[in-house]
């Protein structure tokens, strides 16, 4: 039980781990634990300063007359004349104002004693457990529940009883504080076995985890023992923590009882191998590697258009541009509404497998550490978004700016050089033609060649080396924005898995984390 949190911090800090544990472990779990918070949010509102005491014991453990003997009555009928009914009777001492309380213990038969000895204390009967009448076994386990301190009646010769401790000591080791332990009837034993009586109590209660209680060995019918108990029982209700013990001790068992729900540990968030093995397996499919294809295509498919031959050039535009086709031409100034999708055939079987390989991949680790619940609620996390993600993921690409709009201030000039020499290598050629053409014209001569011949072969070599220098140039920037573009799709697509699978699945990690927290405070 943690002595560091208060009644109210302790019931904060349950009905915080009962709201996030919500359909992650199973209610049969939950519903006891929040049936606790409320009431015990109730029992602090009722007479928080009056302990109530319930008597509780087996036929023939002598309740009656224990309870007659404390209060100095004859309330309760003992033996043969003990009547049948399943419903309890209180004894109130001093000046308590008590009725609200006892009706929210559904105690009608009520009776009040003014002394101050015992002031501030409720005694209540209860039904023997064993009863063979179901509605006084039902009324023992109602009233158990409910009160602050138990005092259980014991028969010196039955206390091994296996009904009174499988059923309630021990499933309730967790409220050891707000027990007390009565040998009643120790008039029936020999003097000098009720030393070794209490002794061997004590040691099987410490043996189901019941340490550190108060064993009284009392006889009704003598008096013997009586003053000392009314004496313990007057410490208890002048401390006026029994209520805070008895609620403590009810958060901590519903604490003990979801743990095992919740998992030992805290789990780390997704690790960055993982996060990683994402992405690639969603660029995969997303057909990242036939973006950046296209990007280095198209980069070559203008750069040679501006630098190549001009007759190759024209050849080549009646080819369509890479990107165009892919619907992937976006402008610096473009909205990502002007481009929502692509062309790209994503998403087909191959890769989708491997995404949804990735999908458990992700979490298969977060989770082996978690109880079956939290697992599931893990991984319904991780594919939240799946559906939506093919079109999240096209429409990122088809709206991320590629960044191949700003062509190079050189292929102008190549461009330029380019016409220059094909006009060269024209007129050379047409000069030539016409000269060959026409007979008796002497053309000019270098040496054995003519000159138009010269400067058509000029025009044409000069022309085409320039296109072959420029296309290794624009093969070596194609690379550099196709690496580019493949850097500036991943990030696009590494956000969306940052939004639609890795913050749901933190989380949820996250959530179940703060469970455990709370758990651990409750527990320390």
């Amino acid at each position: 039980m943690s002595d560091s949190l208060t009644v109210p911090q302790s019931l904060m800090a349950l009905q915080e781990v009962i709201d996030v544990c919500r359909g992650r472990v199973d209610d049969q779990l939950l519903d006891p634990a929040q049936t606790i918070v409320s009431r015990a949010g109730r029992r602090l509102s009722l007479a928080g300063d009056t302990t109530v005491v319930a008597l509780a014991g087996a036929t023939g453990a002598g309740k009656s007359s224990l309870f007659n003997a404390l209060s100095r009555t004859a309330l309760a009928e003992t033996g043969v004349r003990r009547p049948t009914t399943s419903q309890a009777m209180s004894m109130t001492f001093g000046e308590a104002q008590t009725d609200e309380l006892l009706s929210w213990l559904s105690v009608p038969q009520r009776h009040h004693v003014p002394g101050r000895d015992l002031s501030d204390l409720v005694l209540i009967d209860l039904p023997d457990y064993d009863s063979t009448v179901q509605q006084h076994r039902d009324e023992v386990d109602r009233m158990i529940e409910l009160v602050d301190v138990i005092l259980w009646v014991v028969d010196p010769q039955k206390y091994a009883d296996a009904a009174l401790h499988d059923r309630y000591l021990i499933p309730m080791a967790s409220h050891a504080e707000v027990m007390i332990f009565v040998l009643n009837q120790i008039d029936r034993v020999k003097p000098e076995q009720i030393d070794r009586i209490r002794s061997d109590l004590g040691q099987l209660l410490t043996s189901e985890n019941i340490t550190g209680v108060d064993i009284h060995a009392v006889s009704a019918a003598t008096g013997q023992g009586i003053d000392q108990l009314r004496r313990s029982l007057k410490q208890v209700a002048q401390r006026k923590q029994a209520v805070a013990r008895r609620l403590l001790a009810d958060v901590t068992a519903a604490a003990e009882q979801l743990a095992p729900a919740v998992g030992p540990t805290i789990v780390p968030e997704l690790s960055p191998q993982a996060v990683e093995a994402l992405n690639q397996a969603l660029a995969e499919a997303a057909g990242v590697a036939e973006v950046t294809q296209a990007v280095g295509d198209s980069w070559r498919y203008h750069g040679q258009i501006a630098t190549g031959w001009p007759v190759v050039s024209w050849l080549r535009r009646l080819r369509p541009d890479p990107l165009r086709r892919l619907q992937l031409i976006v402008s610096p100034d473009s909205s990502p509404a002007d481009n929502n999708h692509t062309s790209l055939r994503a998403w087909q079987t191959v890769p989708a497998a491997r995404v949804d390989s990735a999908l458990r991949g992700l979490t298969d680790h977060s989770v082996q550490q978690l109880p079956r619940g939290w697992q599931q609620a893990v991984q319904r996390a991780a594919r939240s978004h799946e559906a939506d993600l093919p079109g999240q993921l096209d429409q990122a690409i088809g709206s991320t700016n590629l960044d191949i709009d700003h062509k190079p201030s050189w292929w102008a000039g190549i461009t330029v050089l380019q016409m220059i020499m094909f006009v060269v290598f024209l007129g050379g050629l047409v000069w030539l033609i016409v000269g060959l053409a026409a007979s008796g014209w002497a053309m000019p001569q270098l040496g054995p060649l003519p000159w138009p011949g010269l400067i058509a072969a000029v025009g044409l070599v000069v022309g085409l080396v320039t296109a072959l220098v420029s296309r290794l140039a624009v093969t070596k920037q194609a690379q550099a924005k196709q690496d580019q573009a493949g850097r500036i799709v991943r990030q696009s697509i590494a956000q969306i898995a940052q939004t639609a699978v890795i913050d749901v699945v933190n989380t949820e990690l996250q959530r179940h984390n703060q469970a455990r927290q709370r758990l651990d405070a409750l527990l320390s």
